[in-house]
């Protein structure tokens, strides 16, 4: 029998307090469980560690074996943790104090202590940025889906009110709890009042842009991914997180419509119309710009983000419209985009050594189904039932086909320590 290997305490702990910082950062930065684990655990193996992780999307459990007395007299860690959220900037800063780490470059408590000082407080001009990016993404969304000149800068102003909305959430945790709620509520008598008393907009159309950052469209896409992946616990507390904002959502669209019923408001409804190519390209444009900044990219990231978002579109438009993969039972378009996108950014990841979520998580975000959700619980609080059902079938399809197509990219090109 072999002897074990002796490593002493203070370096045992010192690489275990590594692991678990870098566990932490991946869940807080909007990995999904398996990727994350599997991240983990990749990098416990490099450092020595035997190390058995467990993650949802509200904590983690980190257990590692004593290197000498076994996995019985090791250490636990159980960290309760809030829902990550995309921070590009901060995710391929930890991957790269990760990789000097385990290239040897950086000793491990000088990886720990850089990892924490990425925890700087926001700047002012960085909150103000992000809430005029939530005004941009809802009027390019708006522009994307066929709204007139009234309707864009109705759902701009809208977005702009939605962003100030979640902007204050973030230092209050009561407002934070029914935001989405709350901001359902605004749009829906906003949009009521410029339809009423200023011109004709295509208010449906419009709320479902003026909310377009708040539809958990790629929460549920991973939560499906989880689910696939057989972390089924995961997959199952994402999908019911996603479901309530949803819930939410809808909520506060139909009280909202009460009010303007109660009022005796009458708003005039615009027709919807495909957009000209000028306008296609320059609300992909500033779409893209505002993405790259919601998703707090790093300002040298910001051209392969806005890049990657118009990647996604280009690549639906191309396999649905051009390659006729598209049907009524099979989202072709969602499908291809998925499996050209992970297959992209594997390969980006794998060539210049840089996490793959730079451009997957971009190049997916105009594929995701959060609107077709929303819709479809509208149709259902409505008492549509039958169109809402359909609605649900539509959402389901594209949920399918754009995980088949992110699981299809993996196969073709592996994806670099799975983030």
């Amino acid at each position: 029998m072999n002897a074990p290997v002796l490593m002493p305490q203070s370096d045992y702990e010192a690489r275990t307090d590594f692991v678990t910082e870098l566990a932490s950062r991946l869940h807080a930065y909007g990995t999904t469980a398996q990727r994350l684990e599997a991240a983990v655990e990749g990098v416990a193996n490099r450092l020595g560690l035997d190390c058995e992780i467990w993650s949802n999307p509200t904590g983690m459990i980190l257990s590692y074996a004593d290197p000498v007395r076994g996995q019985q007299n090791g250490i636990t860690r159980v960290i309760r943790l809030d829902p990550g959220e995309q921070n590009l900037a901060r995710l391929a800063a930890t991957d790269q104090i990760t990789e000097d780490v385990l290239a040897g470059k950086l000793e491990l408590a000088d990886g720990l202590r850089a990892m924490r000082a990425l925890d700087r407080p926001e700047r002012l001009r960085s909150r103000l940025l992000a809430m005029l990016s939530f005004g941009l993404s809802a009027g390019a969304v708006a522009g994307l889906l066929g709204a007139n000149a009234a309707g864009v800068a109705t759902a701009g102003l809208i977005g702009l009110v939605t962003g100030v909305l979640a902007v204050s959430a973030a230092q209050r945790p009561r407002l934070n709890e029914a935001l989405e709620a709350i901001a359902a509520l605004v749009a829906t008598l906003l949009v009521a009042a410029v339809a009423t008393f200023v011109a004709p907009v295509p208010v449906k159309t419009i709320i479902v842009a003026s909310l377009i950052v708040l539809m958990p469209g790629l929460m549920l896409t991973n939560a499906v991914s989880e689910l696939s992946a057989r972390h089924l616990v995961s997959g199952t507390a994402r999908f019911a997180g996603a479901m309530m904002i949803l819930l939410k959502l809808t909520f506060g669209t139909v009280a909202g419509m009460q009010i303007v019923r109660l009022l005796g408001w009458q708003p005039q409804e615009a027709v919807a119309m495909a957009p000209v190519l000028p306008v296609e390209l320059a609300a992909l444009a500033v779409s893209a710009f505002a993405f790259a900044v919601l998703f707090q990219a790093a300002r040298r990231d910001y051209p392969l983000v806005m890049a990657s978002v118009l990647l996604g579109y280009g690549l639906t438009r191309l396999g649905g419209e051009v390659l006729g993969l598209a049907s009524e039972s099979f989202a072709g378009g969602a499908f291809f985009a998925g499996m050209g996108v992970a297959a992209i950014s594997n390969a980006y990841g794998r060539w210049f050594n840089r996490p793959g979520a730079l451009i997957r998580v971009p190049g997916i975000i105009l594929l995701v189904p959060g609107s077709v959700g929303f819709r479809s619980l509208n149709f259902v609080m409505e008492r549509d039932v039958f169109l809402g059902l359909d609605t649900t079938f539509a959402l389901v399809s594209a949920l399918v086909a754009l995980v088949a197509g992110l699981l299809f990219g993996n196969l073709l090109v592996p994806s670099r320590r799975n983030i």
